[in-house]
């Protein structure tokens, strides 16, 4: 889980990179092309399992939100703001996450997560206001939670999934059928791609094998053997590492609302995971 979190945490610092040349649609395509092409002999290798009945809406649904939908939100969210900053809104995702398995399982909700919901919105209200009132700001910042949202969404989908088949398998289908549904970025793709300098073009290779393929590969075998609301809060550890990444490749440093407002976020996800007597 560590190396999924630095590998995450890069991510974030590569998409800023090559967003001056690469737009969101066409750079999440790539992403999960890429992704694809590196995981299929693997998965060919290991036995491709084919989801069956509910597993295949789980699946869909996951790679279209997730591999798809969220590459895109969150590649249009860093054209707003820094990568330290839209990691910090991202991981508000554990707490929603923590949210839905609460009221599925009809268990009410402890203390603890009631403080630390308060305490993370405070901290999203934090960065909101403390960005100069710039309205591309506030457009980012919309995007990033909207982001969040489907990274707990996406979650939650796959653990459902995981249930029957393996961790390779989901992963493989989660890229094939999230490059699906981009698919209709494809021509701007190709056109941004011929023009695109080399170092963009490898920071998206970048982006595709280890972030990706990697990562969501290491991600979808532990998920498969842990809770999904207490793996996904080990995500918290992602924005100290794109800020500190951010910081040494990008000369980037979040703003003082931005840490703020960031730690804010981070502490209410640590509270909500605060086990109170019952």
């Amino acid at each position: 889980m560590v190396v999924t979190m630095v590998l995450w945490a890069s991510a974030f610092v590569a998409i800023r990179f090559v967003g001056e040349d690469l737009s969101p649609g066409p750079l999440a395509l790539i992403r999960v092309l890429v992704a694809t092409a590196v995981l299929t002999p693997f998965a060919l290798r290991a036995g491709l399992q084919i989801p069956r009945g509910r597993a295949w809406w789980l699946v869909v649904a996951y790679a279209v939100l997730w591999m798809g939908v969220y590459s895109v939100v969150v590649n249009a969210a860093e054209q707003h703001l820094d990568a330290g900053t839209t990691s910090m809104l991202v991981n508000i995702a554990p707490i929603l996450v923590t949210v839905w398995v609460g009221l599925v399982q009809q268990g009410g909700f402890a203390r603890p997560l009631v403080i630390g919901l308060v305490v993370a919105f405070t901290g999203v209200s934090v960065i909101a206001l403390g960005n100069d009132g710039a309205e591309r700001d506030v457009v980012g910042i919309a995007l990033a939670v909207l982001a969040a949202v489907l990274y707990a969404a996406g979650v939650l989908l796959q653990k459902g999934a995981l249930r029957t088949i393996d961790s390779l398998s989901v992963t493989w289908w989660g890229t094939a059928l999230g490059a699906v549904a981009l698919l209709p970025f494809l021509p701007t793709a190709w056109a941004q791609a011929g023009a695109a300098p080399t170092s963009v073009l490898l920071s998206a290779l970048y982006l595709g094998v280890f972030p990706t393929a990697l990562a969501f590969s290491l991600w979808a075998y532990a998920l498969r053997r842990v809770d999904a609301a207490r793996l996904s809060l080990s995500s918290y550890l992602v924005p100290a590492f794109a800020v500190l990444l951010s910081w040494i490749l990008l000369a980037e440093v979040p703003t003082v609302a931005a840490l703020v407002g960031g730690t804010l976020c981070l502490a209410g996800v640590a509270i909500s995971r605060i086990r109170s007597r019952a």
